[in-house]
């Protein structure tokens, strides 16, 4: 059992002690592929983007490699860590075999955290690094962008500039729209006082128009009125003179009939005169 256990454990040492040896590499070649450092006598007036482009990406690709190192380092020591757990429980399983039992653990035990203690101080170190690494980050990042800064400062003292002049501009036109408002005004009174007056003259006039159609308005009710009145009279002056006519038609009607009546009545006397004579 220990052959076959021996047996299992040998691969897995061997593959530690690569991977500790790449770890132990790592750093210097991280470090070898970190980003430069801005050189001061760079100027950042002159297409300073177009240079800092290539910096940056092969910056990032550095980083990006570095992190995945770290990656496999962490994997590394936490594969060690369990290997270490796995070693001490399979001896101490085997401890038990054993005469000297208490012993035979306690030596398990001191192997394993000597064991645990080398991989602390490789995770220490691996976390230092990290570390360190995190804070040229973060100083490559504040480098990129104040070099980002300078390099915008042109365009902004242009911007600046350009915005003053319109400002400038803007307020020169506002001046003399002022001034020339201020030299119109007696103009502009002397306009207001004009269309003032034609206003209150046409509306005079409308006022006129309208009192004279008023006016006219009732002298033609009045007229009409005066007619009326004139035909009613008229009208009854006539019925008075057709009363009257037909009156004095009337009484010569009767007075040629009672003339008539009295010539017959005569007649009729004569006639009877002339019989008695006749006698």
């Amino acid at each position: 059992m220990k052959r076959a256990r021996g047996a299992r454990l040998a691969p897995l040492a061997a593959n530690v002690s690569l991977l500790c040896a790449l770890a132990a590499f790592a750093p210097d070649h991280a470090l070898a592929q970190s980003a430069q450092p801005i050189d001061p006598g760079t100027s950042v007036s002159a297409r300073p983007l177009d240079n800092a482009a290539p910096s940056a990406a092969s910056a990032t690709r550095a980083a990006d490699a570095l992190k995945a190192e770290y990656a496999q380092r962490q994997k590394v020591l936490d594969r060690r860590t369990e290997e270490n757990n796995y070693r001490f429980g399979a001896k101490q399983h085997d401890c038990y075999s054993k005469f000297f039992v208490n012993h035979c653990i306690d030596n398990a035990r001191n192997e394993m955290r000597e064991t645990r203690q080398q991989i602390r101080q490789d995770q220490l170190a691996l976390d230092d690094e990290q570390r360190a690494e995190r804070a040229k980050e973060r100083d490559r990042q504040a480098a990129l962008k104040q070099a980002q800064y300078e390099a915008e400062a042109p365009q902004r003292a242009a911007n600046e500039k350009a915005s003053q002049q319109s400002y400038e501009e803007k307020q020169r036109r506002n001046a003399l729209a002022a001034a020339q408002r201020e030299a119109e005004a007696p103009q502009r009174a002397a306009n207001q006082a004009a269309y003032d007056r034609k206003q209150a003259d046409y509306q005079k006039q409308l006022e006129d128009a309208h009192a004279r159609d008023v006016q006219e308005a009732h002298e033609r009710e009045e007229k009409a009125q005066r007619y009326e009145q004139k035909q009613q009279e008229a009208s009854q002056h006539r019925a008075e003179v057709e009363a009257r006519q037909k009156k004095a038609a009337r009484k010569q009607q009767e007075k040629a009939q009672q003339a008539e009546q009295q010539r017959q009545e005569q007649l009729k006397l004569q006639q009877q005169q002339q019989q008695q004579q006749g006698k």
